[in-house]
């Protein structure tokens, strides 16, 4: 079998001959059926798959018979361990059991596990030979463009639930925060990195910027408080049903400063922003303690996420979908506006602290 390549011949390491990048309807199907119900029934598909938008996952919508259909989710490989799938699952039942809107995993045999294993073929040297994946029940729903003020303050009371949930005790599997480690390990990955096309010239520049991001960002995280949070919760991950919001994708659980939820929800740097976020609090106050001194870790967050969602492209890069999507990232112009957009996070930090 030869190497599979994109449309100019270069080498694609996600290509065809990957199963998870060629994760077929047949694979999902067996996936889906080897596994009964809660009533111990086995689940028959009717052959009817819907590919559903993610990069960092397969997921897909899997028609049944005489049943709701399921969604399917298929882990990338290498990036967490079944037990930290495992801590995932954990959070999201302790979650759903304390009345927190979230979508949960299905249980899958008798001993209640959630995580499953799809056995693979090893179709080419290194390949992962299996892949983990959960199973959930789809909910009906729209992603929000716009909340009002009383969805934010929904939003806010249930976020609130969530932190409360999150504080009763730890990960062991998971990643937690650490501001320092993330920024310069991000910075040593998009430098290095060969498809991320980092131009020697900037090196000094980056490292200068990040080196005075961190002697001003760090002495703001001592003394705040961690705990599970949901990580990536930015409205793409949340889903308004009929009966208000839906958390979903907790793939980036982690420990960590209980604003970075915050400001992912409401990301914005206006004034408009600000009643927003004001808002959010507001509900989240009424069911957990949030200090309004944690929002002067908006900004050090907003440039930690800059510096992370380049790393994370650029070791994603040699998947086609990822070059269709970003297919001017690692140009010189690429990076000089990172450059500029980390030295305004810097100069908007300075101009906190002088206020």
């Amino acid at each position: 079998m030869s190497t599979p390549t994109d449309a100019a011949g270069n080498r694609d390491p996600q290509g065809p001959a990957d199963p998870f990048a060629a994760l077929d309807p047949q694979a999902v199907v067996e996936a889906v059926e080897q596994h009964p119900d809660a009533e111990g029934s086995r689940r028959v598909c009717t052959g009817r798959v819907l590919a559903l938008n993610s990069f960092e996952n397969r997921v897909f919508q899997v028609e049944l018979e005489d049943a709701p259909p399921v969604v399917a989710k298929f882990y990338r490989p290498g990036r967490h361990t079944e037990a930290a799938l495992d801590e995932e699952h954990d959070f999201v039942f302790d979650l759903d059991e304390a009345g927190v809107p979230v979508a949960t995993p299905l249980l899958l045999d008798a001993e209640d596990r959630s995580v499953g294993r799809l056995a693979l073929p090893q179709a080419t040297p290194g390949a992962a030979p299996a892949l983990w994946f959960a199973l959930f029940d789809r909910v009906s729903g729209r992603a929000p463009d716009e909340l009002d003020e009383e969805d934010l303050r929904q939003v806010g009371q249930h976020l609130g639930q969530l932190h409360t949930v999150g504080a009763e005790h730890g990960f062991n599997h998971r990643p937690g925060f650490d501001a320092a480690s993330w920024a310069r390990e991000s910075l040593q990955a998009i430098q290095t990195h060969p498809n991320a096309r980092f131009p020697a010239t900037l090196n000094a520049a980056y490292e200068d910027v990040v080196g005075g991001l961190l002697h001003q960002m760090l002495p703001r995280f001592e003394g705040v408080p961690t705990h599970r949070i949901h990580g990536d919760c930015h409205r793409g991950n949340l889903l308004w049903t009929g009966g208000g919001p839906v958390f979903l994708d907790f793939d980036d659980a982690c420990v960590g400063p209980a604003v970075q939820d915050i400001w992912l929800l409401v990301p914005g740097v206006d004034a408009e922003a600000r009643r927003q976020r004001s808002a959010l609090i507001a509900g989240y106050r009424e069911v957990a303690h949030f200090d309004r001194a944690w929002l002067e870790l908006v900004e050090p967050l907003r440039a930690l996420r800059y510096l992370r969602y380049s790393a994370w492209v650029a070791a994603r890069l040699g998947e086609a979908a990822f070059r269709r999507t970003f297919e001017h990232f690692g140009t010189v112009r690429h990076w000089e506006s990172l450059l500029n957009d980390l030295r305004e996070q810097r100069a908007r930090i300075e101009d906190a602290a002088s206020r």
